[in-house]
């Protein structure tokens, strides 16, 4: 190759990097806010589908109004339970509510499972360390992971920890490892580091992370 042509190929391909560096944080960005807005729009849109036959006026038909509508329904209800359940009465509605989806057999246990990571995942970090590292996928290679909660060995009485490790860049997916606590090694990230690490591959994060116990000699 001619070194004209040689010189073009690495400027084209530094080029096509510096773009990907650029425009890539803004396309991840862009996946997940169109994805939160989709489903808030198909959660709203049978809201709209009322609304529209109480009010059958043209502009509210309009394929682009519809949509905004639905998203801006959604949010009103949203803060709207939100409000209630912070209640006493919407607390006790909310009880009750709860109490009969637990006696529905297949609902009461993705409910109460979903229900129970969703506490755990937005437990307040003064309360209890919730990100740690595990070894993952294999010994000496540590993934960050979220402790979930604790459970006990039936055979020797000792203590497990139940940790969810999410994939980079799709969290969407993840890994539930249970194994012994002293081989989990609790971290100084909040949830909101964690997910950025997540997320970005690392990319974004703290410059620096607990990553040994307090007194363990280095590999």
């Amino acid at each position: 190759m001619k070194p004209e042509r040689a010189h073009l190929l690495r400027h084209v391909q530094r080029s096509i990097l510096a773009g990907i560096i650029t425009i890539g944080p803004l396309f991840v960005t862009y996946l997940i806010f169109s994805f939160l807005l989709e489903a808030l729009a198909k959660a709203g849109l049978p809201m709209v589908h009322l609304f529209t036959a109480v009010f059958p006026l043209d502009r509210f038909r309009s394929p682009w109004l519809q949509p905004v509508l639905a998203i801006v329904l959604t949010l009103i209800v949203l803060y709207v339970v939100g409000r209630v359940t912070s209640l006493v009465v919407g607390r006790q509605a909310f009880s009750l509510f709860e109490s009969l989806l637990e006696r529905l057999p297949f609902v009461a246990k993705v409910y109460t499972s979903v229900r129970q990571l969703l506490d755990t995942m937005m437990a307040q970090k003064e309360t209890s360390q919730r990100v740690v590292l595990i070894d993952f996928p294999i010994a000496g290679q540590k993934s960050i992971g979220f402790l979930t909660r604790t459970l006990i060995d039936e055979s020797s009485r000792r203590p497990l920890a139940a940790v969810l490790v999410p994939n980079a860049i799709n969290p969407t997916s993840a890994f539930l490892q249970i194994l012994p606590m002293e081989r989990v090694i609790e971290t100084n990230l909040t949830m909101e580091q964690a997910m950025s690490m997540v997320m970005t591959g690392g990319a974004v994060g703290p410059e620096t992370i607990r990553y040994s116990r307090p007194g363990e000699p280095e590999n």
